[in-house]
């Protein structure tokens, strides 16, 4: 059987696929990849069906060694791609050799790339997912130096094109289109306004559970606590500081702090790819 070996990760490397469905009465979220739209194009590109598991590198850094032939596609954060040495490039379909080697360098934006072998990696699913979710601690365990990932049979389906385009990462300011609420009556109207006309930046506290923004608070309204509620990608709660918090794929199932408004699921993958110090405007939907 083929398989990836893995020599370097970079900053995090983990195994995702389309996510973990079904499960949050039980309080397990869904996790999956960050940018699924950048993850379903590596998979159609290998022609594998919907849903197969792959790579989510963050900031690149990823090496790793064909064990068989192997057919890759790497998308996402436009980042430099050597196969044995020579250049390759991102959203292509890219055929390995017994023993070749691939490499992905720092992205020059964006934050995830996504390595797609075709026929899928091939780890044991947990509660029908092959993803890793980083704060459950559910899922294949992380990417390390020295993993090697099995690969699932090939799809009977070849792929059909050897290269696709992609919508050009931003490499400035990114905006994100928001719904208010579900809690935005507990928030000042200049609480309203400063969210919709300032600049926020990602700080440092980003990871696949989410991003801690920094920029005008955001004053409440009502003192109190809510009762736990629903969480979705998206969602910008804010806690007693004043400072939102933007949940991504690993967000906790439930939250007590009021949520002023939800990214809109077509801006979630610019998100996913907004870096430590990208700056945000939130636009209202609509």
């Amino acid at each position: 059987m083929a398989a990836l070996e893995v020599l370097e990760t970079g900053v995090l490397t983990t195994v995702q696929d389309a996510g973990r469905f079904g499960h949050a009465r039980y309080g397990v979220g869904r996790s999956g990849a960050a940018d699924t739209v950048s993850y379903a194009l590596a998979n159609r590109l290998v022609a594998n069906p919907p849903g197969a598991a792959a790579l989510e590198v963050t900031l690149g850094g990823l090496r790793l060694r064909a064990r068989g032939e192997v057919t890759v596609a790497v998308t996402g954060a436009p980042a430099p791609l050597r196969v044995d040495g020579r250049a390759a490039a991102m959203n292509s379909v890219l055929h390995l050799g017994e023993g070749s080697e691939l490499r992905m360098g720092t992205p020059e934006h964006g934050l995830r790339g996504y390595l797609a072998v075709r026929g899928g990696l091939d780890v044991p699913p947990v509660l029908g997912s092959r993803s890793t979710d980083t704060l459950a601690g559910l899922g294949p365990a992380r990417v390390v130096p020295g993993s090697v990932l099995a690969v699932g049979e090939p799809p009977p389906e070849l792929p059909v094109v050897d290269l696709a385009p992609d919508a050009a990462f931003p490499a400035g300011e990114v905006d994100l289109r928001v719904v208010l609420g579900p809690r935005d009556d507990w928030f000042t109207a200049d609480a309203v306004h400063t969210l919709l006309n300032s600049v926020y930046v990602v700080s440092d506290r980003a990871d696949r559970v989410g991003a801690r923004l920094l920029g005008p608070p955001l004053p409440r309204a009502r003192a109190g606590e809510l009762p736990s509620e629903g969480m979705v990608p998206g969602a910008l709660q804010v806690p007693h500081d004043g400072d939102p918090v933007l949940f991504l794929a690993d967000h906790p199932v439930t939250g007590g702090y009021p949520v002023i408004a939800v990214v809109v699921s077509a801006d979630l993958r610019w998100a996913a790819q907004a870096r430590p110090g990208t700056r945000l405007r939130f636009r209202r939907a609509g």
